[in-house]
């Protein structure tokens, strides 16, 4: 009887290992601290944030910045730019900060 419950209390024990591991997995992008963005633009690698309000804000004339932030998702730096339209919509825009490409303008949640 105890042998048959050794693999139930494997089973568990992975369980809660893969639980532990999990958020840390689904949790690929992280933000960089300002030290780490400066760094970044004095060495070339980003664009200035400027260049990427200014795209995003010219896409939706007349929207006001509500967020800005670089994140750093799966290896590639990535400026995200929250913006609220003069139709009061928001939007998420993601961009390349190495070399300016939208990758993605989806209305935000």
């Amino acid at each position: 009887m105890i042998a048959s419950k050794r693999p139930a209390k494997r089973f568990v024990y992975c369980l809660v290992a893969a639980c532990a591991v999990a958020p840390s997995v689904a949790c690929l992008a992280r933000d960089l601290n300002q030290d780490e963005v400066l760094e970044l633009r004095r060495r070339g690698v980003i664009l200035p944030l400027e260049q990427f309000i200014d795209q995003a804000l010219g896409r939706y004339p007349g929207s006001k910045l509500l967020e800005a932030e670089l994140e750093e998702k799966h290896g590639v730096l990535v400026y995200e730019i929250e913006l609220l339209t003069a139709d009061h919509v928001v939007r998420e825009l993601k961009f390349d900060a190495g070399d300016s490409r939208l990758l993605q303008d989806k209305e935000d949640d």
